[in-house]
């Protein structure tokens, strides 16, 4: 058996404004065993849950001014890493990785920590994966908060930009992390944060993950996974469970827009939602105060 990789401990010492203690859940994997999934528990043990989802360039670092934020206010917070990104294991070849196992591995981390109506923050690529389980097995959670995000379904209308970005980024001499969360954010960030962002992959071999992810996006539909999350789509046309937007004010009335969500779950009717102005892609760099009590007025509610 190919033996996965782990990063060092060493590797996340001292990470500026970071400072949260590592918890770590086996899951069941046909492949390799078992992989270790990172996450984040902050909080008081009995609060209310509120999960917060990572997506590319990122793990779960891009929370640590959101977390203090929603712990000072009783809530109990858990933000996992994807397999593949932050602490969480590494597989050794892009190949290891699909869409339908971040599902499953996610859907049994979900299962492990028994979550049961639960309100979710769920950014980019967990907003992917998160509408997905949600539409799958419903009762994981109470509430749903989305940032630039939605559920691929092969019919993207960005999709020639997405591939040419997918292009620049993989022409570049190393597969960015930090810098891509850098170049995507209203504010710039320091090198001292570029560099956490890049602390978990100590060299080019640590990052099949987040390499993985543009190819594994279902952009058309004629890729894996596309049934899966169409009808998981058609599922959420009957969600009225709480959703709510919190998406950058750029993205209004584009492809990855808040509307199509909106229209679409009936669950998202009279909400608050918001469009942030001066925030790029990775609003959660750009805006946390504003999220965070967003998210906390959403999950009080």
């Amino acid at each position: 058996m190919t033996k996965i990789i782990r990063t060092p401990d060493s590797c996340f010492e001292k990470l500026p404004e970071y400072s949260f203690d590592p918890h770590y859940m086996d899951l069941p994997d046909p492949d390799f065993g078992s992989l270790r999934m990172h996450y984040v528990d902050e909080g008081p043990e009995d609060g209310k849950i509120i999960l917060l989802m990572h997506g590319q360039g990122c793990w779960s670092y891009i929370f640590r001014h959101m977390i203090p934020l929603v712990t000072a206010a009783g809530y109990r917070v858990i933000a996992p890493d994807f397999i593949g990104f932050g602490r969480s294991d590494k597989l050794p070849t892009t190949d290891d990785y699909t869409f339908e196992k971040h599902v499953g591995w996610l859907t049994a981390f979900f299962r492990a920590m028994e979550f049961e109506d639960i309100t979710a923050y769920l950014f980019d690529w967990g907003g992917f994966f998160g509408l997905r389980i949600a539409a799958e097995a419903p009762h994981f959670f109470s509430r749903i908060a989305l940032s630039n995000t939605q559920l691929p379904i092969g019919d993207a209308p960005g999709r020639e930009w997405f591939i040419n970005w997918r292009a620049e980024q993989f022409a570049l001499p190393k597969f960015p992390q930090g810098e891509m969360v850098n170049d995507g954010a209203h504010n710039k960030l320091s090198p001292e944060t570029i560099a956490a962002f890049d602390a978990p992959y100590i060299d080019e071999s640590y990052k099949t993950g987040p390499r993985r992810f543009p190819m594994i996006l279902p952009i058309s539909t004629d890729m894996d996974s596309v049934p899966e999350n169409h009808a998981a789509w058609e599922t959420l046309a009957n969600w009225k469970k709480p959703v709510l937007t919190l998406f950058s004010a750029n993205f209004k009335g584009t492809a990855m827009g808040p509307e199509k969500l909106i229209n679409h779950i009936p669950g998202a009717s009279g909400q608050a939602h918001d469009l942030l102005n001066d925030a790029g892609f990775y609003i959660v760099e750009d805006k946390p105060n504003e999220l965070a009590q967003s998210l906390l007025k959403f999950a009080g509610s």
